[in-house]
């Protein structure tokens, strides 16, 4: 881990480092939250936690500068706990094994926290530095984003100073976010009734598909990427048509923002059939493999004996769940008419899983539409209740319109051209910054996003590019000493 903290920025890698060894996925942040106050307090700062565990900390401006506009860092403080399945990791309790590959820091078989951890130690190191000259200068550092941006749903209106606000968490050195997809859950429940009674004379088969690159649900939507819970269903699907089998258990995908890289069932056949079975497995994933051979080259699906269950799926609710899974609509549904190559609308089908009592299927929207996004969650809700489920659509947040007329935007623009001799790319990012939400509740803020460049985030390929951390700081700083004055 050393080698991490001695890289340059040390700044900001030696912070980075620290929060590697401190335990963040969502929903288990108190740690991060108390080490982040200690942070600020040590520093001799301002600095409070609010009833939802955001972190803010403030900085009063460097002399001579107390005329400029407010500035606010932000960040979100939890991270995606994806792993590699032969993987052995406790989100919860066990450090992030990061290490440096080449020109990249990345993680070992697990995800490795630089969304947004990187901005999250850029923001700190800011605060502790003794050379550069800033404005006023607050640090906000959100809870739960990545599950449901509750840190930003929960902020309360007057808590913030500042006027203008930099997010952390763009992806892609060089380019500014201006905008963002808002997003919508909708989250279907089929009631599980499990039966006994198994068909006679049967074996049991684990079916696994694994291997695909998975990656973020808005990020990497328009890559054609497999889908594991779609794969695992086309199979069962042809294969209860053709040999009756049965469905005993189905955990597909883990997390409602990150496309599903594994899914897990147990299956039963009747033994005369199994041999059938097999081949048929083995056709489907040769015929699967050939369609995503270009973006999904380790993708494995495997048929494997195991023993019988207990129980298993009544045959109306299978049928039911395969049918709706495989009917719903899933990736890009519409390219952007007035930002070309940009995606409007997608949705991700990004949970399938089952126990004694229930079976639920999560599907994450995301539009830069209103209308669009509610239509769209219609739409799936239009599937599942009629496959009999229970739909909630829920945890609906805002986008970020685009305001080209920025002053800051202005700024930024300039000082990059000028810093690095190109200009900067506009973009309007089909995920969900927090800027929809925090500029919904302080609606005077000026508002743009940036970051180094981080590939495959919320998979266990994730890493972070060295070059562009440094890049990405010296921006930084060039921001503060040239902040627009009141």
């Amino acid at each position: 881990m050393s080698e991490i903290k001695n890289i340059k920025p040390t700044e900001v890698w030696s912070i980075f480092e620290q929060m590697t060894q401190i335990p963040r996925p969502s929903n288990h942040e108190d740690k991060i939250q108390d080490w982040a106050v200690k942070y600020g307090k040590d520093l001799g700062l301002e600095t409070i936690k609010d009833e939802v565990g955001n972190v803010i900390i403030r900085k009063p401006a460097s002399s001579g500068m107390e005329d400029c506009k407010g500035v606010i860092f932000q960040g979100h403080l939890d991270m995606v706990p994806q792993k590699n399945s032969d993987k052995e990791h406790d989100f919860v309790t066990d450090p992030i094994e990061a290490f440096v590959d080449g020109d990249w820091v990345t993680a070992n078989g697990t995800t490795l926290g630089a969304d947004n951890g990187i901005g999250v130690s850029s923001a700190l190191a800011v605060m502790a530095s003794k050379t550069i000259k800033h404005g006023p200068l607050e640090v906000l550092l959100t809870a739960t984003e990545e599950t449901g941006m509750d840190g930003a749903m929960g902020l309360k209106a007057g808590v913030l100073q500042g006027d203008i606000l930099i997010n952390t968490d763009t992806e892609d050195e060089g380019t500014f976010s201006i905008g963002c997809a808002g997003g919508i859950d909708v989250v279907s429940t089929f009631k599980n009734k499990l039966s006994k009674k198994l068909p006679k004379s049967s074996t049991a088969f684990k079916l696994s598909v694994t291997g695909l690159k998975g990656g973020h649900s808005g990020v990497d939507i328009h890559l054609g990427r497999g889908n594991a819970n779609k794969i695992f269903f086309r199979i069962l699907k042809e294969a209860k048509e053709k040999f009756g089998v049965r469905l005993a258990d189905i955990q597909g995908g883990s997390l409602r923002n990150a496309i599903p890289r594994e899914a897990f069932g147990i299956v039963l056949v009747r033994t005369k059939k199994t041999a059938e079975l097999e081949s048929l497995v083995n056709q489907i994933a040769e015929t699967v493999k050939v369609e995503l051979e270009n973006v999904e080259p380790d993708l494995n699906i495997t048929l494997e004996t195991t023993d019988l269950p207990k129980r298993i799926m009544s045959k109306s609710l299978q049928k039911k769940l395969t049918n709706a899974v495989w009917a719903a609509p899933n990736d890009v549904v519409r390219m952007s008419d007035t930002m070309p190559g940009t995606v409007e609308t997608s949705t991700n089908l990004a949970i399938v899983k089952s126990d004694k009592k229930k079976v639920e299927v999560c599907c994450l929207v995301r539009s830069f539409s209103e209308s669009a996004k509610m239509a769209l969650a219609s739409r799936l809700e239009s599937v599942f209740e009629l496959a009999g489920a229970k739909v909630l659509k829920e945890g609906s947040y805002p986008g970020w319109k685009p305001n080209v007329k920025s002053e800051i935007l202005d700024v930024m623009k300039g000082l990059y051209e000028k810093q690095f001799g190109k200009k900067p790319e506009l973009l309007a990012m089909h995920a969900g910054l927090e800027c929809g939400i925090l500029g919904a509740t302080y609606t005077n803020w000026d508002m743009i996003s940036i970051g180094p460049t981080i590939k495959f985030p919320h998979s266990p390929d994730e890493k972070v590019n060295i070059e562009t951390v440094q890049k990405y700081w010296d921006f930084l700083i060039n921001v503060l000493e040239n902040t627009p004055r009141k």
